[in-house]
């Protein structure tokens, strides 16, 4: 039978036997850690159910309980002093400090561990965010929280919800794994482990993830993400869907306030509406110009009557809106399909008029079919997709070789030629103004009649199985068929004849160069260790053995290894050169990749910046006289770092250093 009596005076005498404050600032002893009774109300004993506990209920105060700076207010309390081990029951508070406050139903709390459990609607506070969940693991010897049957985290900016968190105080960064999900009026984030820091509020993923915002939808399975401002990256598995495109590649960086996202290595860039791919090593998309940038191995491939078209060149850009999409290649550009093939130095096709311009020194070859010219133009039918005519203009030239003797080359010339495809095959093709042909005639019999040499004003040729089937002259021809040993082998070629057979593009491998299938790609940096650059090497790897732990199969409600939380004392500062600013250079953090005194140095590293596909920056010291180049500036020293250790997200591989500058 228990037995309860009132406690008045004796509380007074029982208070002086137990230590009621201690040292903070020093490591406390053994004796010193001791749970102490602040205010004990009502006090019983019950041997049969709670053998060797004192029992505190209160009157008109809750009962107070204190232990190295923590407090706890509760209805009930067992205590066992002897053990140093507390179970608090009803409308409990446990407050540390002036920064954390929990409240729930039941608390079991070990003095010696300074380990709390608490459940039933627990809630966990502080200045910056609120956890609620059903659970929770209050390890204040580590200062750390922990939960394992669902939470949700309420901060300024987001709501987080997961079956499992992890929350480690003194940084302010939560660990969730399993269906882990933000919540934002912008975006919502799913996830399958997620870091969270409730200050700077990043997200740092590392697994299964997906960004979905009102313009566009972000997946990957290893990256970062700056809640605030919807700017992030992936570098595993990595897809965005981004206005009418998809993005993707081994590193995928994403900004919502620019309107822009970059990719780096085995890059797909498929729009969605024209049904065309961009393939390439870097490619950089802006929404609001819909443009899509892309070099180091680059190739478009569409549908031309269910064959693919491919286009190369050392750089692809297209831009405007889908029904008005313009494509450009530039330096070095040659295409392939299976019955037309070409190169030239850039390349200009409009969606509108469906015309391929070839500029500078552009062969096409139809076939067998050889065509030279000053300028090319390839015309398609935009209904149905197909090959409808062809432009030659200045000095056309068509070339192909006797497929019958294979002794000479079949050659007709003149100032323009107007050519028909019929099926994507050239059926008809008109020359016209000072047109000469030269042509090995055949009988029936395949026996050669002689070499047809003819000059006039206008010639039709037409085509049939590549090789030219019938010739018809306009305006008073002058040429005759000389047999073949009257015509001496200088006169069988026109003025201005040029073989490029040698340069024939067979396949769609062959529109790479040997500096293109030699390229060497960036290493993605964060595939092999972790991406959160202020976190101490070791408690990354013990976060990842924490995380694996509490994500295994193993459900019992154990304490997940405590993990060591640097102090600010033990934190290493960043050393970052300082200037002060100067005219026309804003204060920030930039990041610098070099620093010029001469001009023509600077010219060609700019030079080879545009090559790799970035817009070198810069700003001018008048005191030093020295050109600083930089990829970026940033407003705080946390961008700049996590931005130069990630190497410019995967965009430069070469030395990178951070200069600040400091305002007047």
């Amino acid at each position: 039978m228990a037995k309860r009596k009132r406690l008045k005076g004796i509380l007074c005498i029982f208070f002086l036997c137990i230590p009621l404050h201690w040292t903070l600032a020093q490591e406390p002893k053994p004796q010193q850690r001791q749970i102490n009774i602040v205010y004990g109300a009502n006090f019983t004993k019950d041997e049969a159910r709670y053998p060797g506990a004192s029992i505190f209920s209160k009157d008109e105060r809750q009962v107070q309980f204190e232990h190295q700076g923590a407090d706890l207010w509760c209805d009930i309390a067992i205590f066992y002093q002897k053990e140093n081990k507390l179970r608090a029951i009803g409308n409990i508070r446990l407050v540390q400090g002036d920064s954390i406050l929990m409240t729930s139903g039941k608390i079991d709390y070990n003095g010696n561990e300074k380990l709390a459990k608490a459940w039933e609607k627990v809630m966990l506070k502080n200045a910056d965010m609120t956890l609620r969940t059903d659970t929770l693991f209050f390890d204040r010897e580590n200062q750390e929280a922990y939960y394992r049957s669902q939470g949700t985290i309420v901060d300024s900016a987001n709501t987080l919800t997961s079956r499992i968190g992890r929350y480690f105080i003194e940084p302010k960064k939560y660990q969730f794994l399993q269906n882990v999900k933000i919540k934002n009026p912008e975006y919502t984030v799913e996830s399958s482990q997620l870091d969270y820091y409730t200050l700077s509020k990043n997200a740092y993923m590392y697994g299964p993830s997906t960004i979905t915002g009102e313009t566009y939808k972000l997946y990957f399975e290893r990256g970062f993400y700056d809640t605030k401002v919807e700017t992030g990256y992936g570098i595993k598995n990595t897809r965005i869907n981004y206005n009418n495109r998809i993005i993707e590649g081994d590193s995928v960086y994403f900004n919502k306030a620019r309107e822009f996202a970059s990719a780096t290595n085995n890059i797909k860039v498929t729009d969605t509406i024209n049904d065309g791919v961009i393939r390439a090593h870097y490619a950089e998309v802006y929404k609001a110009k819909d443009s899509v940038f892309a070099t180091k191995r680059a190739v478009s491939v569409s549908l031309v009557e269910q064959d693919s078209l491919y286009i190369h060149g050392d750089t692809l850009m297209i831009t405007g809106k889908p029904e008005n999409r313009i494509l450009r290649a530039f330096r070095n550009t040659k295409f392939y399909k299976t019955d037309l093939s070409g190169k030239c130095d850039s390349l200009h096709f409009e969606e509108k008029t469906g015309i391929t311009r070839l500029i500078r020194r552009p062969v096409l070859w139809n076939l067998e079919n050889q065509m030279t010219g000053d300028s090319i133009l390839l015309i398609s039918d935009m209904e149905t997709e197909k090959l409808d005519s062809l432009k030659v203009l200045n000095n056309a030239f068509v070339i192909s070789q006797d497929t019958i003797g294979k002794v000479g080359f079949n050659q007709a010339k003149g100032k323009d030629l107007f050519g028909k495809f019929i099926e994507n095959e050239l059926k008809i093709a008109d020359l016209v103004k000072n047109t000469e042909v030269i042509y090995y005639m055949y009988n029936d019999d395949q026996e050669l009649i002689g070499i047809n040499k003819t000059i006039c004003s206008s010639i039709r040729l037409t085509f049939e199985n590549s090789d030219i089937e019938d010739i018809t002259f306009f305006t008073n021809p002058d040429g005759d068929i000389f047999p073949e040993a009257d015509l001496p082998e200088n006169s069988r070629k026109l003025k201005g004849f040029v073989w490029r057979g040698d340069e024939r593009i067979r396949s769609k491998e062959e529109i790479f160069d040997e500096d293109d299938n030699n390229l060497i790609l960036p290493k993605i940096q964060g595939l092999d260790n972790p991406i959160d650059k202020d976190a101490d090497p070791e408690i990354s790897e013990l976060e990842k053995k924490a995380r694996d732990y509490v994500n295994s199969s193993d459900r019992a409600a154990v304490p997940v290894p405590a993990l060591k939380v640097p102090s600010e004392k033990e934190e290493k500062p960043e050393r970052v050169t300082e200037i002060r600013a100067e005219p026309g250079i804003v204060p920030g953090y930039y990041l610098i990749v070099n620093v010029f005194e001469d001009e023509a140095d600077f010219s060609r590293f700019s030079r080879m910046l545009s090559d790799r596909g970035i817009e070198p920056r810069t700003f001018f010291r008048e005191g030093k006289q020295f050109t600083y180049v930089y990829l970026e500036r940033y407003d705080t020293l946390s961008e700049a770092v996590t931005a130069r250790d990630s190497k410019y997200y995967g965009r430069y591989t070469d030395e990178i250093w951070i200069l600040r500058v400091v305002g007047n």
